[in-house]
């Protein structure tokens, strides 16, 4: 097995266990980290913090721009994205061109807006993110009915930069 195998099982496993234990992550409103892996010092940290805030911030830009190209260039080259009906994109080329395809055909044009995250730093150079979203319809204060998800980020520094190496998204549905 290659050492790439093995980083993206590590990363999977690692967004399947905060999968499992979601529910409880949520009482954090604020970023924070825990973890014995996490970066070296507060600044470390807090650069971290700052470029998964640029991250989704660009990612959120793309959105609303309805932008694939620019979507996916937030993903590692070799990443992987579950979106929320269950379709896997592989590859940065395929997370372009498949979101591009949603864009063109399902979603209209939206801000993403952040209810509350949770960061857990898995080791030096590996970050899991579980946000809770929704789309704000322009000009309208409020989330869009129906349109609350969480979703698990794995993120990766690779050459000294952060990206996002897996997105699992799933819809919040209330159960009857």
């Amino acid at each position: 097995m290659g050492n790439t195998w093995r980083r993206r099982l590590l990363a999977t496993l690692a967004a399947a266990t905060v999968m499992v234990g979601s529910a409880s992550l949520l009482a954090a409103a604020e970023p924070t980290t825990h973890g014995a892996g996490r970066p070296g010092g507060t600044g470390d940290r807090d650069r971290a913090l700052a470029a998964f805030e640029r991250i989704r911030e660009r990612q959120a830009d793309a959105w609303f721009r309805q932008d694939g190209d620019a979507f996916a260039a937030t993903f590692t080259a070799d990443a992987d994205v579950v979106t929320f009906n269950g379709d896997h994109l592989r590859t940065r080329e395929g997370i372009a061109t498949g979101m591009q395809y949603y864009f063109d055909s399902y979603i209209e044009p939206t801000r993403l807006h952040t209810v509350d995250e949770h960061v857990r730093f898995a080791g030096p150079n590996l970050a899991v993110i579980v946000r809770t979203s929704c789309q704000l319809v322009p000009s309208e204060p409020t989330c869009r009915q129906d349109s609350l998800s969480r979703n698990t980020n794995v993120m990766v520094k690779r050459h000294s930069r952060w990206a996002q190496e897996s997105f699992q998204n799933t819809r919040v549905v209330e159960l009857p």
